[in-house]
């Protein structure tokens, strides 16, 4: 009974040690790429969907005027986090032909400022800040970790 029990102590442990945050969002079906914000200064104004993944503080769904950067998304979404690979973010763009990808080195634009640099956001972008090389081999040595951990309970568990 002892034995049954600490086994089952094992499982529950090993699925909290690997268990991860499956919260997200669900995205709403627009008929229309544009959503109509109204006029101001008799200028009509338009806000595009735009999403963005990785690492950054909120990533997430955000609708956006149809006039925002890049800079100006990454703002919103909190600014990259301390594992964010600045010189290589990554913008997926929807065409009719396929989903384009442009590769942007913020880093660069930091030491230039250089606005060209800089591209303006378009109905369905999705925009992927990935982690450095030390984020991934942080995840990587946390997995094993946690794998070693198992084992050393189930090592002692057999033991019994």
């Amino acid at each position: 009974m002892k034995k049954v029990l600490l086994i089952c102590t094992l499982v529950l442990i090993t699925f909290g040690l690997f268990a991860q945050d499956q919260g997200g969002f669900v995205p709403t079906n627009n008929a229309s790429a544009y959503t109509y914000e109204g006029s101001r200064s008799n200028v009509e104004k338009l806000k595009i969907n735009t999403y963005i993944w990785g690492q950054v503080l909120r990533p997430g769904l955000y609708i956006v005027p149809d006039d925002t950067n890049l800079l100006t998304l990454l703002s919103l979404a909190g600014g990259p986090n301390e594992n964010a690979k600045l010189t290589k973010i990554r913008i997926v763009r929807p065409t009719i032909d396929g989903d384009r990808i442009i590769w942007i080195n913020m880093k660069k634009y930091m030491e230039t400022g250089d606005e060209k640099m800089i591209p303006v956001m378009q109905p369905g972008d999705t925009v992927i800040v990935s982690g450095t090389i030390f984020y991934a081999f942080s995840r990587a040595a946390d997995f094993l970790s946690k794998a070693a951990i198992a084992l050393s309970v189930y090592s002692v568990i057999t033991r019994l």
